[in-house]
């Protein structure tokens, strides 16, 4: 970013299904402000949009520098040359919503949308784990499994903008049906909610498990209560997590042979294992991986923590100016009339 002014600011918009987070972004990758709040889906697409809206107006009445651009990151899928939300999961009603519009017309600026877990993957290049490397992969675990990839120090977002869909690497060619119409993909089997899913199983099948203990309600089993378990011992959930580890480093070899990146940064409320996670994981993506590709690639934890979607948010924004497209639109479209979204 070193091309643009350090005196500037850019606004960043994450939109989840469950919170809107909102943020100042200094050029050189600093959060001066921040605001959150529950998303209020019931109100639908336009409602939520006054939401932002009404976010972004407090955060702009608070800035002491100039704002120059608007970042969004939002789960997809999206068109993000015309900025439009394509009925996200989290998102119900949004159909071909044109969010980016929305927004320009009410805030009176440029603003860029991507998808959330591309924007991280560029977050973590730009401010956090991926700094100093030119070839990483990003690889977010929580409820769901998303990534984004760095390549040649530019994100590679494909053919049609949705590349780095690296929960649905498929890791079992006969298992599980997963939600996207595939089947065995990664995110059956190493995600935070199939992880739990599979381990309210192993409770059922292993009473003599630690997991009756630590959660007597079997419904109530979360990753979380495994990684008690864990710590407490529990040989049959040893087995489970192992059994897990497998899963994920059969995606992360996979990764590391497509792609051969210089560094695999991993994010999301999975990184709560800590070594429980990363050792193993390191180990067995050698045990899996071609020597030479192997060689020199790292598995490190992402840095941002919760404030990762504001950073992503903010580094789509500040990619496209460092690219000298403020204002630039897809061919066709007219600037936004003056005024507030109502």
């Amino acid at each position: 970013m070193a091309a643009l002014e350090r005196s500037r600011t850019v606004l960043a918009l994450d939109v989840g299904g469950t919170k809107l987070a909102a943020g100042l972004v200094s050029e050189g990758g600093e959060l001066l402000e921040s605001l959150r709040e529950p998303t209020r889906l019931d109100t639908g697409p336009q409602g939520v949009t006054r939401q932002l809206v009404a976010l972004a107006h407090r955060l702009l009445e608070r800035s002491a520098l100039p704002v120059v651009g608007v970042g969004v990151g939002c789960g997809g899928p999206l068109d993000t040359a015309l900025g439009l939300i394509k009925s996200p999961p989290n998102l119900p009603g949004w159909t071909d919503y044109p969010l980016t519009r929305r927004l320009e017309e009410a805030l009176q600026l440029p603003v860029w949308l991507d998808n959330d877990a591309n924007a991280a993957a560029l977050a973590e290049f730009s401010f956090g784990a991926g700094r100093g490397c030119r070839e990483m992969v990003y690889l977010t675990i929580s409820t769901g499994i998303g990534g984004g990839l760095i390549l040649g120090g530019h994100l590679y977002t494909g053919k049609s903008g949705n590349a780095g869909e690296l929960g649905h690497i498929q890791v079992v060619y006969d298992g599980e049906r997963c939600n996207c119409g595939g089947q065995g993909c990664l995110e059956q089997y190493a995600s935070g909610s199939s992880i739990a899913r599979r381990a309210r199983q192993l409770a059922a099948e292993h009473p003599e498990s630690l997991l009756w203990q630590l959660e007597p309600d079997p419904a109530g089993i979360t990753a979380h209560t495994i990684l008690r378990a864990l710590e407490a011992g529990d040989v049959v959930v040893r087995g489970f997590w192992d059994q897990t580890i497998q899963y994920l480093a059969a995606g992360v070899s996979s990764v590391v042979h497509t792609f051969d990146p210089q560094r695999v940064v991993i994010g999301g409320g999975i990184t709560n294992f800590g070594e429980w996670l990363f050792g193993p994981l390191r180990q067995q993506v050698a045990r899996r991986t071609m020597p030479p590709l192997w060689q020199g690639v790292e598995i490190v934890p992402a840095e941002l923590g919760d404030q990762v979607g504001v950073y992503g948010a903010a580094a789509v924004a500040l990619r496209h100016l460092e690219a000298g497209l403020a204002g630039a639109r897809p061919p066709g479209e007219a600037p936004p009339a003056p005024g507030r979204f109502s």
